[in-house]
């Protein structure tokens, strides 16, 4: 496998805050280096449901997990393992629900919170967090920096084909500090001035880019139930792919398809979404 591409997911982001808050990505779209689309989330808009969507492409009814307390090791096809039955080399720097999800359950933080295996044929090379202890008053949540140069090591140490990268720093900032505040205009800022220079990066090393959220969040800081304010947020694409006219609402499930399909792998007959990129 020769093609290259990165799925970076910033948790819990809605269509206002991306399209008002983040001068990088937005400027790479008024200058034509990157395309934009609004994309919704499925029903529950809850992480864990979420996460399993992209990248199974189904909707939560299908592939089952209801929510943040119902994690499982997921039998349906995945971005992860079509990419490796193609030949390609994968990884991950994530949230432990992607571990759990699609490579093993449950997550054993000793023995899974760093892994190399390049045998697996899910995720080849792994960087978890878990977040335990998360509340109000403690977010528990990693550097953004620190996760982007940890994909970063994986793509020069391993040469990898597809790596995802999951933060939930601004999920979490919206949960506590809800969105119309100081606090979070100043956090989607340094997230959007830490991202650039690695989205540079990444770019000058051949790798097509999407950068996206899982849902989006209401102005109480609450996902999960119907409504554009929790279900919507935005994708960003970097590549050389077409895309349909920037007002077309994009669904979560045609994420995994068309990774699949920029990356020259077969999509499985599973995936109900369109392929959105050509």
């Amino acid at each position: 496998m020769t093609k290259k591409l990165l799925l970076l997911i910033i948790d819990g982001v809605p269509w206002r805050n991306w399209r008002s808050l983040f001068g990088n990505l937005e400027a790479w779209v008024d200058s034509k280096e990157a395309q934009v689309w609004r994309i919704r989330a499925p029903l529950p808009s809850t992480s864990a449901s979420c996460y399993a969507s992209i990248h199974t492409g189904v909707d939560p009814v299908i592939h089952g997990s209801t929510g943040n307390d119902n994690v499982f090791k997921i039998s349906l096809p995945d971005v992860f393992s079509e990419t490796r039955k193609a030949g390609g080399i994968t990884a991950a720097v994530t949230h432990s629900f992607w571990s759990e999800f699609f490579n093993r359950a449950p997550f054993d933080p000793i023995n899974d919170i760093e892994y190399d295996e390049p045998g697996s044929m899910s995720i080849n090379h792994g960087r978890f967090h878990s977040m335990t202890g998360y509340g109000m008053k403690n977010q528990m949540t990693p550097s953004d920096a620190d996760l982007f140069a940890t994909l970063s090591m994986l793509v020069n140490r391993h040469h990898i084909n597809y790596g995802i990268l999951h933060t939930c720093t601004l999920d979490s900032m919206g949960h506590r500090f809800k969105h119309d505040c100081e606090e979070m205009d100043d956090a989607c800022f340094l997230l959007d001035a830490q991202i650039a220079p690695f989205i540079n990066r990444w770019r000058d090393e051949g790798y097509e880019i999407i950068v996206t959220a899982d849902h989006g969040q209401s102005d109480r800081g609450h996902h999960g139930g119907r409504g554009a304010d929790q279900q919507d947020a935005a994708l960003y694409y970097f590549g050389e792919g077409r895309g349909p006219a920037e007002d077309t609402l994009l669904a979560i499930t045609q994420i995994a398809p068309t990774v699949l399909s920029r990356l020259g792998v077969p999509v499985p007959d599973s995936m109900s979404g369109a392929c959105f990129l050509s």
